[in-house]
This record gives structure tokens, C-alpha cells and sequence, in this order.
């Protein structure tokens, strides 16, 4: 038998918990690279971090956003969908531009003798 919290918000322990649940399958997601992102953002050095990942997923969350138009599923998982997509383009973004401005970087540190043959 399921707890009634309260008679006008009809609120149970199963919705309390179906909630919960549901917020942990939106965000459980994308909580693995926040630490990612603030070490690469704090390290200037995206070396360990594969921008194929990346790719992958976007692909398929890309995928499961689309498949939602045809059947409709769970609201949760169209809005992990979304979610890890905008993450996945920020990491992405964050990648391009430390590895651009590590690049630069190193092409600036070239030294010429000035010798003439």
C-alpha cells in the first residue's frame, strides 16, 4: 500500500520516487564530464579527451530525438536526449578551442637563425 502524503496534492512515495528517478536519468548523463570540462578548461590540454566520443553520441541522441517524432516515448529520455546533445557540443567547443590556442601556441615558438644559403 503506497503513503499518501497529503489528500489534495494526492502525492504519494511512488511519484515522490518516479521523480526522483526521472531527474537522475536526465542529468546522470552529463554529471561524468563536468569534471572532465572543468580539468580541461583549468589545464588548457584537451590531450586525454576524444572528440570521437563526442561524435558518437551526439549521433545517437541526435538518433533518439528523431525516433521520438515517430513514437513517442518517455518525456525523460527526450530530455536526457536534448540535454547530452547541448553538453556534448560544449565539450566539443571547448576542445577546438584549447587545442587551437595550443596549437598556436606552438607554431609561435618556432626560432629562424636568420642564415642565408
Amino acid at each position: 500500500m503506497d503513503w499518501v502524503i497529503s489528500d489534495e496534492l494526492s502525492l504519494t512515495v511512488g511519484t515522490i520516487v518516479g521523480w526522483i528517478s526521472a531527474g537522475a536519468m536526465i542529468i546522470g548523463g552529463v554529471i561524468p564530464y563536468i569534471p572532465q570540462y572543468r580539468q580541461i578548461r583549468n589545464t588548457k590540454d584537451a590531450e586525454g579527451f576524444s572528440l570521437l566520443v563526442c561524435l558518437a553520441l551526439l549521433i545517437a541522441n541526435t538518433l533518439r530525438i528523431m525516433f521520438w517524432f515517430g513514437k513517442h516515448f518517455e518525456y525523460p529520455l527526450l530530455i536526457q536526449s536534448l540535454i547530452m546533445n547541448v553538453t556534448m557540443f560544449l565539450m566539443i567547443h571547448l576542445c577546438v578551442r584549447v587545442r587551437n590556442r595550443n596549437q598556436l601556441l606552438q607554431a609561435r615558438q618556432r626560432i629562424f637563425t636568420g642564415m642565408v644559403l
